[in-house]
């Protein structure tokens, strides 16, 4: 039995790999698209390109993990399925349980690994990738300056003709500190740097003017011109520590620290509420007061406004706190669907009669689709409150696990196999014979 177990898990490993590999890559060139731009314009280094690359592989390899289980599931018990080996096993007195059993305990514990990498491993380098897309982004901030348009930086308007390398032509900077008549810098070309983190920007001008009018004589009007002149913009609110930023949104915390946030919101929570009742009896002790009506009137509205508030807190705390439940439950949520893929994979591999990879391939990425869009819908639904977080993200897995359970049933029962060659053929038998019968009309 030790060697018909070694043999499907051997049968199993070559197309994991190999799965795995190609659908990361694809993912990856999917990346590369999307980076592209910002690599040729801010002209990124060779470690920079390569670091991004690095740090994007984690959060590919919590998708594609569980895709390539379905994949080589598929392909592995379909080359037996094609290959007769099933018939073989079958006379043996060797049932579709015992074949699945070492691939479905293996993919019980690459699930729990699954779980200890999108807690431990996957939030630390999304971290890192986020810190390194910002410094990405400072790098050459010239580039930030879109030519032709009017580009806004906290209270300063820049706009540029146009951008040659590192240099922009035809140069006008509006500073709206003064809203009635703002400070305009003209120049026949610049450059720009950021400092401070991003927090600052210093533009050097060559051959310009300066126009500003008096606010408290608009009658005089004053231009200034130069050949060089450096701007400092400051505070623009783009603080960035050399480091990088201490923030971390959901994807960048572990189950254990969104928890610890849970927990502090739910004490938020239960403080406001006290003081929402607090403002409730004070609501209704204020019909009993001997107050004017004016009086209880502007009362009652200020009491009103701050119940408002009150509920607005509650609210968006409650809506944070749905936010992290859901990502909580789908890092363990996707880290189970290996499981899961296995026992869809491997009945549809039996059942489809088919090694090939186009065939297998076509026939899980349906399954994840699908998989992963009621994912995606129940993450939303959640978010806005209307199903529970644990459902949302738990529905997926348990609907494709019945499912599975099901097949794995069916085809220990029925043996039934779907011969999809076969049945192409003939969708195809039926296209040829419509199209001749309309060349050839009676």
């Amino acid at each position: 039995m030790k060697i018909l177990e070694r043999y499907i898990l051997k049968e199993n490993f070559k197309p994991f790999v190999v799965s795995l590999i190609v659908v990361t890559f694809v993912m990856l060139l999917d990346r590369i698209i999307d980076l592209l731009n910002l690599i040729i314009e801010k002209q990124l280094d060779v470690i920079s390109i390569a670091s991004i690359f690095g740090l994007s592989l984690p959060f590919m390899l919590a998708l594609t993990v569980p895709m390539a289980v379905l994949l080589a599931t598929i392909l592995s018990f379909g080359r037996l399925s094609v290959d007769n080996e099933l018939v073989a096993f079958k006379s043996c007195g060797i049932n579709i349980y015992t074949l699945m059993r070492p691939t479905v305990i293996v993919a019980l514990f690459l699930s729990i690994f699954m779980v200890y990498f999108n807690n431990e491993v996957l939030p630390d380098t999304n971290h890192n990738l986020k810190n390194l897309m910002i410094k990405a982004n400072y790098r050459r901030p010239v580039t930030a300056i879109k030519p032709g348009i009017f580009n806004t930086l906290e209270k300063y308007t820049i706009y540029a003709k146009e951008r040659v390398n590192d240099e922009l032509l035809g140069i006008l900077i509006y500073n709206r500190e003064t809203s009635k008549f703002p400070l305009t810098i003209s120049a026949e070309r610049g450059q720009i740097e950021l400092s401070d983190g991003g927090n600052s920007l210093t533009a050097t001008l060559f051959n310009g003017q300066m126009h500003e009018r008096d606010a408290k004589n608009p009658d005089k009007y004053q231009i200034r011109r130069f050949k060089k002149f450096v701007l400092n913009l400051p505070d623009l609110g783009y603080q960035m520590k050399e480091e990088g930023s201490d923030y971390r949104g959901d994807r960048e915390l572990s189950s254990r620290a969104m928890q610890e946030k849970i927990d502090e919101r739910l004490t938020d929570v239960s403080l406001i509420q006290q003081e929402r009742d607090e403002l409730i009896l004070k609501i209704e002790k204020l019909e009993t007061n001997e107050l004017s009506e004016k009086e209880k009137e502007r009362k009652l509205k200020k009491y009103k406004n701050s119940l408002n508030i009150k509920n607005d807190k509650i609210a968006n705390h409650e809506r944070r706190i749905h936010q992290f439940q859901v990502e909580i439950h789908k890092k363990y949520a996707i880290a189970f669907a290996c499981l899961i893929f296995v026992l869809i994979g491997a009945p549809i591999g039996m059942m489809t009669r088919t090694s090939g990879v186009g065939m297998a391939f076509s026939v899980s990425s349906f399954v994840f689709l699908v998989y992963y869009g009621t994912l995606t819908g129940g993450e939303e639904l959640a978010d806005r409150g209307l199903v529970s977080p644990f459902l949302s993200m738990w529905i997926s897995n348990i609907i494709f696990g019945i499912i599975g359970i099901y097949l794995v049933v069916w085809s220990v029962k029925e043996m039934k196999f779907i011969d999809l060659k076969g049945f192409g053929k003939r969708i195809v038998k039926i296209f040829k014979t419509k199209k001749s019968s309309s060349n050839n009309p009676v």
